[in-house]
C-alpha cells in the first residue's frame, strides 16, 4: 500500500509539474502575443514602464485613453511634493495626489511615490525653521504623507537631488543640508522605512546617469549606506537628455556598478529633447541599457505628452501634442521586444504602412507623396509622422491635416481616413529645400 501511494503521488505531483509548465508556457506565449503596448512589453522583459502623471489632466479623455492603454506605472507629477501636500505647517492636504494614485489603482497600476525630501518646491515656512524644528518637520512630514499611502506606493523618491552639479562631489546647499548637516539623508532613510516597512526607498538625481563625480558621490553615499545598514532599495537616474547633454555611452555601466552595491536602479523621469530618427535612437540605447542590467527594474517617462511636458519646446516624449506615437515610440517598444500598438486606441489588429516618393523636383524645393495602405484588416483612421531635415520648410500639404512638433510633422486624413482591407490612398507636400535635399524620415503608420 505505502509502494502504491507513494506512486501516485509521484504521478499526481509529475501531472502538476507538467500542467504547471503548460500553463507558464500558455501565459508567456499570452504575453507575447500581447505585448502591444509599453507597459505589457516591458513586462514580459520583467520591468515595468511607466508615466508621470498630472492629475489635472485626468478629465482629458486622450490623456486618459493613452495613460491607461500604454503603461503599467504611475509617478504622481506634482502632487505629492511638500507644497502640495503640506503648504502650511501641519496643515496636509491630498486631494490631488489622491486622484493619481485612485486612477493608477483602478487601472491596475504600480505607484511611485515622488518626492518626501528636496530642496525645491517647499512651502516658505520650511526654510525659516531651526535645525530642531526642522528636523522635526521632516521626520513628521515623511510620517504623514507616508502614513496616508501607506501599503499603496511602490517606490518612494525619499531624497531628491541632494548633490552638487559640477566635478565638486559635494553635497547641496539646501535648508536640510544647512542645518541637518550630511545626516539628514540617512535619517530620512530610516524615518520612512518605519513610515512604510513594505516600501522600496530610493535615492533620486539627475546628471548620475554616466560615471562622473556627481554620480561617484552618489555611489559611495549608497555604498556607505549598504555597508552600515542604512535602509536604501534603490537608486534613481533621471535621464532628463538633450543635444548638450545626450545619453552618455557608459550608461549601463553605471547603472551596473549601483545594481552591484545591491540595490535596484531606475529610470525615473526620462525625456529626450529632439525629433525623429535621432530621438528614437537615443529612447532605443536608454531601454537598451536597462534591460542589460538585471536589477534596472523599470522606466519612466517624465509626461505622457509633448504639450504639457515641462520641456515642450524641445519634444521630448514620445507622444506628440496630439497623441501620435513618435519614432521613439516605435524605437522604445521594438527595443523591449513588443510590436504593433503605435496609438492604436482600439487595441485591435489592423495595421497600416506607410511610403514615401518624391513626385518631382526642382532647384529650391520638391514634392513629396505618402502613399498610406492598410493591413489585413479594415481601417477607420490612419495618422503617418515624417521627421523633415533642418532648414527645409512645408510649404502645402494636400490630402492631409498636418500638426506639428517641432520639424516633426504627423499628417492625419482630411477625407481618405477609411481604408478597406490592403486598400491605398496618398497624401502630398511641397516643401522649400532652404539648401537641404534631403529626403523626410516616415516614423511610419498607426492606426487610429
Amino acid at each position: 500500500m505505502r509502494m502504491t501511494l507513494l506512486r501516485l503521488s509521484r504521478a499526481a505531483t509529475a501531472a502538476l509539474v507538467a500542467a504547471a509548465a503548460l500553463t507558464a508556457a500558455a501565459h508567456s506565449a499570452e504575453a507575447a502575443e500581447t505585448a502591444d503596448t509599453l507597459g505589457s512589453a516591458a513586462a514580459a522583459q520583467g520591468r515595468y514602464f511607466g508615466t508621470a502623471v498630472a492629475a489635472s489632466h485626468l478629465g482629458e479623455t486622450d490623456y486618459v485613453s493613452t495613460l491607461n492603454r500604454e503603461f503599467d506605472s504611475a509617478t504622481p507629477e506634482n502632487e505629492m511634493k511638500w507644497d502640495a501636500t503640506e503648504p502650511t505647517r501641519g496643515t496636509f492636504t491630498f486631494s490631488a495626489a489622491d486622484q493619481v494614485v485612485n486612477h493608477a489603482q483602478a487601472q491596475g497600476m504600480d505607484v511611485r511615490g515622488h518626492t518626501l525630501v528636496w530642496h525645491s518646491q517647499l512651502p516658505s515656512w520650511v526654510g525659516g525653521l531651526g535645525a530642531a524644528d526642522l528636523r522635526s518637520a521632516m521626520n513628521n512630514h515623511i510620517n504623514r504623507v507616508m502614513g496616508h499611502y501607506k501599503g499603496q506606493i511602490h517606490s518612494w523618491d525619499v531624497v531628491n537631488e541632494a548633490f552638487q552639479d559640477g566635478g565638486s562631489g559635494a553635497r547641496r546647499s539646501s535648508p536640510f543640508q544647512d542645518k541637518l548637516g550630511d545626516g539628514y539623508i540617512e535619517e530620512a532613510f530610516r524615518i520612512a522605512r518605519a513610515a512604510d516597512p513594505a516600501a522600496k526607498l530610493c535615492y533620486n538625481d539627475y546628471n548620475t546617469d554616466g560615471v562622473n563625480a556627481k554620480s561617484t558621490a552618489v555611489y559611495n553615499m549608497v555604498k556607505d549606506f549598504k555597508s552600515r545598514g542604512v535602509p536604501i532599495d534603490c537608486v534613481g537616474f533621471q535621464g532628463h537628455f538633450n543635444s548638450n547633454s545626450p545619453v552618455p555611452s557608459d550608461l549601463r555601466a553605471n547603472l551596473q556598478r549601483f545594481a552591484d552595491l545591491g540595490v535596484d536602479v531606475q529610470i525615473t523621469e526620462l525625456d529626450i529633447e529632439g525629433s525623429g530618427a535621432a530621438q528614437a535612437d537615443s529612447y532605443a540605447r536608454v531601454v537598451e541599457a536597462c534591460l542589460a542590467v538585471d536589477r534596472c527594474t523599470g522606466i519612466t517617462v517624465w509626461g505622457v505628452t509633448d504639450k504639457y511636458s515641462w520641456r515642450s519646446g524641445g519634444t521630448p516624449l514620445l507622444f506628440d501634442g496630439n497623441y501620435a506615437a513618435k519614432p521613439a515610440y516605435d524605437a522604445v517598444l521594438s527595443a523591449l521586444g513588443g510590436s504593433g500598438g503605435g496609438g492604436n486606441p482600439g487595441g485591435g489588429t489592423a495595421t497600416c504602412t506607410a511610403t514615401y516618393t518624391r513626385t518631382a523636383d526642382w532647384s529650391s524645393g520638391y514634392n513629396g507623396q505618402v502613399t498610406i495602405t492598410a493591413g489585413s484588416e479594415p481601417i477607420g483612421s490612419w495618422a503617418a509622422t515624417l521627421t523633415f531635415a533642418s532648414p527645409q520648410r512645408v510649404q502645402a500639404t494636400w490630402n492631409a491635416v498636418p500638426t506639428w512638433s517641432g520639424n516633426v510633422m504627423t499628417a492625419r486624413p482630411s477625407w481618405n481616413g477609411t481604408l478597406a482591407a490592403g486598400a491605398s490612398t496618398s497624401f502630398g507636400f511641397t516643401v522649400a529645400k532652404n539648401g537641404s535635399d534631403a529626403a523626410p524620415v516616415v516614423g511610419g503608420c498607426t492606426v487610429s
